[in-house]
């Protein structure tokens, strides 16, 4: 399958993308029209796309992306890896597995800054949340009175919550948003950051059909809406795949793509 399409409110393309050592493009909010599809929570859903490299997804995404512009980005991106509570989500073997993909782009000749970001981590999980729970009860609000009985119970839990929220909390959850945008951008401004650089994934695709993974590592970029995109960056012992999670700023998808084109080269060294 050479490209496929999915749908992102939480980390349902860059997380996947990384578990099946592919690359997977979240755009920028809205980018790709979401005329059609049925909604979870109209403020956080995107559409994004699924290749088996960077040129693809670059071709692919100059054709389904609105007003997509051609960008040079030849200059070498400087990459920011976030300090705090943001890295804690991941396992050891993740963690472990990141550093040794920093050390490999220091190597290519990448500068990477260390920052202080997302100090208040857990309460963007909460809003993000908030927002998810009270916009899928409004919508599904119809078809949840008259089909709840068919509806996944982790849905039905969803949509309950939802029901218990107040608009003034949904408000600040989603002024916090643009809040958390423009900080994020003005930091990447302060710090001459061009590109933020994470784990796709807290570590490899879990066992079983239990559960499809925890998507806390994509969460920030969703909820703020910068084009997030994943990238092969190696396996583990038993080779299940890693993945690298480029973030850049708000509109700026060309050049994530562009530039992710050497970082993907540098990664392949990675067995």
């Amino acid at each position: 399958c050479p490209v496929a399409t999915g749908s992102q409110t939480i980390g349902s393309i860059n997380r996947p993308a990384a578990f099946c050592g592919v690359v997977g493009l979240k755009p920028t909010y809205d980018r790709i029209p979401r005329d059609g599809v049925i909604p979870l929570s109209p403020s956080l859903d995107h559409i994004g796309l699924f290749t088996s490299d960077i040129r693809s997804m670059q071709l692919v995404a100059s054709v389904i992306c609105s007003d997509w512009q051609k960008s040079s980005g030849s200059n070498q991106p400087v990459l920011g890896v976030i300090k705090g509570p943001y890295l804690e989500h991941v396992a050891a073997d993740g963690i472990e597995q990141f550093w040794d993909v920093c050390r490999t782009l220091e190597e290519a000749g990448y500068q990477i800054r260390h920052v202080n970001a997302l100090s208040h981590m857990k309460e963007v999980v909460k809003r993000h949340f908030l927002i998810l729970a009270s916009e899928a009860a409004q919508v599904h609000a119809h078809w949840f009175s008259e089909f709840s009985d068919l509806y996944h119970e982790r849905t039905t839990h969803l949509i309950k919550l939802g029901r218990q929220k107040t608009i003034e909390e949904v408000t600040l959850a989603l002024t916090s948003r643009q809040e958390l945008r423009a900080q994020l951008s003005q930091l990447m401004k302060d710090e001459g950051i061009d590109l933020w650089v994470s784990p796709a994934a807290p570590g490899v695709a879990p066992k079983g059909l239990h559960s499809t993974g925890d998507p806390v590592m994509n969460l920030p970029w969703t909820h703020c809406g910068f084009p997030s995109l994943t990238v092969p960056s190696g396996f583990d012992e038993e080779g299940l795949p890693f993945g690298l999670q480029l973030a850049s700023r708000w509109g700026k998808d060309e050049e994530l793509l562009n530039w992710s084109l050497p970082i993907e080269a540098a990664l392949n060294s990675i067995s």
